[in-house]
């Protein structure tokens, strides 16, 4: 990837300030493949379901795939804003569906798969976008265990669950392409204070899916793990995670479009491979580190102020924990 390959617009721009950050994606960043012609080749007329589609990578991924002539179907909680961007999408040409889908909802996910083979009779693209992301200590989670039971929905059983809807139709139509969108900090560290829901939820379905991948190629049905660096969405808003390198939605979708058009086994920034062995010959040292540094840290404002939230919902709705 060179900084020429980099998108124009003053949006992304904006979201890179300076040389070096741009710098760094280009050095490390996962490759990104913006031939419109191969993407066309790859997934025009094909049937695409994103989960998470609402904002950030998963709206700029369907709108991506559209634009290439592919059947994008938008899967979010937020119905409204779905709607929205599947209008857009027809506006500018493209063919798009939205269906409110809450993956902590087993029920609701079954009812989903349903209604989408039903409508468009195949899946041949899968990409599991939707995640939630908690930064929390133990002794607070203890207080809030439905955000246990949300983070193992949406991270793990959910996805697990659409997968298992799915993957009969994908085998009988001759084959598809499932895409997990994971995190680069599976590779970095197996563990970290206070982010125990999250990288359990994420390290559990993607060994799952890595299993899957293996039964299924003998299908044609190919597994990519993306291992995602840092994107630039609501997710990770926070002050001082605004300031790290990292790409913009509409280069996040640009990655994706490399994990369909090459169907790599794994897709992550370049030299995690190194970093991932250095987490494992270093595991104690690093796990002392982090350690020591929680134990002087404190729960970030961004942080504090979504459980004192919580909290406050939650005294609202009396017996609802």
């Amino acid at each position: 990837m060179t900084l020429s390959e980099l998108p124009p617009s003053e949006a992304d721009r904006a979201l890179h300030p300076d040389i070096l950050s741009r710098l760094t994606l280009a050095t490390v960043g996962p490759p990104m493949d913006r031939d419109a012609d191969r993407l066309a080749a790859a997934v025009g007329g094909k049937v695409v379901v994103i989960t998470g589609a609402s904002f950030g990578q998963g709206e700029a991924t369907a709108r991506l795939l559209a634009s290439a002539g592919a059947t994008v179907v938008l899967a979010a909680r937020t119905r409204e804003r779905l709607d929205e961007i599947v209008d857009e999408i027809r506006t500018a040409g493209g063919t798009a569906h939205s269906y409110r889908l809450d993956l902590g909802d087993m029920a609701a996910v079954d009812f989903f798969a349903d209604r989408v083979l039903t409508d468009h009779g195949r899946v041949d693209i899968l990409i599991h976008n939707a995640g939630k992301s908690l930064r929390r200590s133990v002794y607070r989670s203890a207080e809030r265990m439905r955000d246990m039971e949300a983070m193992v929905g949406v991270n793990f059983l959910g996805p697990m669950r659409l997968t298992l809807a799915l993957l009969p139709a994908m085998r009988a139509a001759g084959g598809g392409h499932i895409i997990n969108v994971a995190t680069a900090g599976l590779w970095m560290s197996p563990a970290a204070p206070r982010w125990g829901f999250y990288l359990g939820c994420k390290a559990g379905f993607d060994t799952w899916i890595r299993s899957v991948g293996m039964e299924t190629s003998a299908d044609g049905i190919d597994v990519t793990s993306v291992y995602a660096g840092h994107i630039k969405s609501r997710m990770v808003a926070t002050k001082w995670v605004t300031r790290v390198p990292g790409h913009t939605p509409a280069e996040a979708a640009h990655v994706l479009a490399h994990a369909i058009t090459h169907r790599p086994r794994a897709l992550a920034p370049r030299g995690m491979a190194a970093v991932r062995l250095l987490g494992i010959a270093f595991e104690a040292p690093l796990t002392i580190a982090l350690t020591l540094l929680d134990r002087r840290g404190v729960e970030t404002p961004a942080s504090n102020t979504a459980f004192l939230r919580a909290m406050a919902a939650t005294s609202a709705a009396p017996g609802d924990r």
